[in-house]
Formats: structure tokens, sequence, C-alpha cells
């Protein structure tokens, strides 16, 4: 009788043990998907997490948990701590794509492996313009790099100074790492300069008498002129026609630089007599360095310029965006007095 109880209760027992088994595994799937499944919250694509330089772990899983990218801080905290990423954090901009899990996100954090942040550089005006492009868009200091900017000593090693450090800015689409210091953006962009000025464009700036920053400051001059590329050569032409003859260039964009006032749209009797070695209506030759960060097509312009015995010219009294040039005098107040007509009857000051 013993051993027929025996035999009818076994089958419950293995019952018994194959749930317990079935809940182990179930368990341990379970914990595997919390550990290494899907661990980011809703979001688009990808999203992209900052960690500064000097971070330490615990600021990291702040991070992750205050700008929304993780899920369970708690699984990340296991995986993290399992592949040793708090002895090994490391600055830099990340991409997070949705559906990462601790594992993908742990492992791109501790090997570095950032998206490169690509910079785009238009035409800058100042100093300050530049600062705050670099500071909005990489880690680097804006006082820091506002120093080295206003440096002499630095900027000497590079045949620069406070007034040319700008003419190393070529405008172009750069690749930086996030956390790139001040120095490196700096000098990653005037070894681009430098590789900017071949051997045949050196010849042709010797050829016309001038330095690199002096053509820079010339071809800023050109690009605030015309956003015209196909008048730019003509335009070049007149501004080295006149430095000669000895001539000043009378630029009106350098009496805006000088009066950082970039809004005149009218420039007049006042303005003209403003004190500034920028301003090109009372100091002959060129100004200090340039007035903004002209175009490679600036540039080239004023390296490869028309062939012309153009002295003046005048915006053309229509919204075309060109100039009507003249060699002589006379021929230029004949032009200035269309387009200044034309100014005052659409009433522009």
């Amino acid at each position: 009788m013993k051993n027929k109880a025996k035999h009818q209760r076994s089958p419950w027992l293995r019952r018994i043990a194959v749930a317990i088994a079935c809940l182990l595994a179930g368990g341990i799937v379970l914990a595997a998907y919390l550990l290494m499944g899907p661990n980011t919250k809703p979001f688009g694509d990808k999203k992209y997490f900052y960690v500064r330089t000097g971070s330490n772990y615990k600021s990291v899983l702040e991070g992750l948990k205050e700008q929304g990218i993780i899920n369970s801080a708690a699984t990340f905290n296991i995986v993290a701590r399992r592949l040793e990423y708090p002895s090994r954090v490391k600055a830099g901009r990340y991409e997070i794509k949705k559906g990462m899990s601790n594992l993908d996100i742990v492992r791109i954090l501790r090997s570095g492996r950032q998206v490169p942040v690509r910079l785009v550089i238009n035409k800058l005006r100042t100093k300050e313009d530049f600062i705050r492009l670099v500071s909005r868009n990489l880690e680097a200091d804006s006082l820091t790099m506002k120093a080295l900017l206003a440096d002499p000593v630095y900027l000497r090693q590079f045949g620069l100074d406070t007034n040319t450090a700008m003419s190393a800015v070529i405008p172009n689409t750069y690749e930086f790492f996030w956390n790139t210091s001040a120095v490196n953006v700096f000098e990653k962009l005037e070894d681009n300069f430098e590789k900017f000025w071949t051997a045949e464009r050196k010849a042709k700036a010797t050829a016309l008498g001038l330095s690199r920053t002096e053509v820079i400051t010339l071809a800023s001059i050109v690009e605030e002129e015309t956003n015209r590329h196909d008048e730019k050569p003509a335009m070049a032409s007149v501004y080295l026609n006149r430095l000669r003859i000895g001539m000043r260039l009378g630029a009106d964009p350098t009496v805006k630089f000088a009066l950082k006032d970039f809004g005149l749209r009218r420039i007049r009797g006042e303005h003209l007599e403003f004190d500034s070695p920028y301003n090109t209506y009372r100091y002959s030759g060129l100004p200090p360095g340039p007035i903004c960060t002209p175009s490679m097509k600036s540039i080239d312009a004023v390296l490869t310029p028309a062939d012309t015995e153009y002295l003046y010219f005048c915006a053309r009294p229509d919204y075309s965006g060109y100039h009507d040039f003249a060699s002589n005098y006379k021929e230029h107040m004949q032009n200035a007095r269309a387009y200044q007509k034309w100014l005052n009857s659409r009433n522009i000051k």
C-alpha cells in the first residue's frame, strides 16, 4: 500500500518541480530581459547625451535619468558596474538610439565612441560672433577662447596678432569632437588656414604685394560689399587699383565695423567722421584686420582679380544686388545720384 501511495504522489511532485523550474527559468529570462533588453524611454530615432569633462559616474547616471534617456536606472547601474564603467567615464557627445539596451549604452559610453559635431562656419563679423558659435556647439570654454584671441604672444606663433586672429577662420564645415578644448579648436582652424594657402595662392599674393592676412582683410571687404560671386573679381579690382595709386579705400562696410552697427543701410557724413583705424574713409591703406570671415570665393577673387581700371562702384538702383562700376569720378557720380534717388523714392534711411 505504501508503495502504491508513493507511486500516486510522484506525478504531483514532478508537476510541482516542473512548475518551480519554469518559474525559476522565467525569472532568469525576465531578469536577463530587464538587464539586456531595451532600456530607452520613448523618443525619436536618436538622442544625444553629453558627458562634460570632469564628470563622474554619479553625474552620468543622474544625467541619463534627468534627460529622459533610460527607463530603469537600477538595471543600468547593474550592467555599468559589472562592466566597470564607473571608473572609465569619458567626456563626449554620444548618440543614443531608440531601443538600445543597457549593454549597448554602457559600451558606447565606456569606449568613448563619440559622434562628431559638424561645425558650420559661415560669415562671421566679430570675435564675439565666433566665440558664441563655438560655445553653442562645443564644450570649449568661451572665456578661454576669448583669452586666446586676445593673447598676442599665443597668436604670434601663427603669424597673427589680435587684429588678424580671425584671418585663420575660413568659412567651411568642420568636424570636432564635442569636448574639444578651445586651444585645439583654434589650432585645427589655423591648420586648415595653412593648408588653404597652397603654393599657387601664396605666389599670387606675393605678385600683388600682399601678405596672407592682407589678402584676407581685403577679401573681407569684398565679401561685405557684394553677395554676387560673379562680380567679386571686379569688386576686388577696384580696391586693388585704389591701393596701387594710394587712394583711400573708402569702404562703407569698414565704417559699419568700426561703429559695430551692422544694420546701417545708409552711411552719412557723421558716420564717416568716426575715428577708428578701421574707418577707411579717414585712414589710408587696409584696416588692421578683417571685418568679417570672407568666403573662399572672395579670397580667390582678390588673388585673381578682374583686369580693370575701375576706381568706383555704386549699387544699382534695383534689388538685384549688383553694382555699376566706373573708372572716373564723373561717371561714378551719375551712378551715385541715380542710386540716391532710388533710395529716397523708397524712403530708405
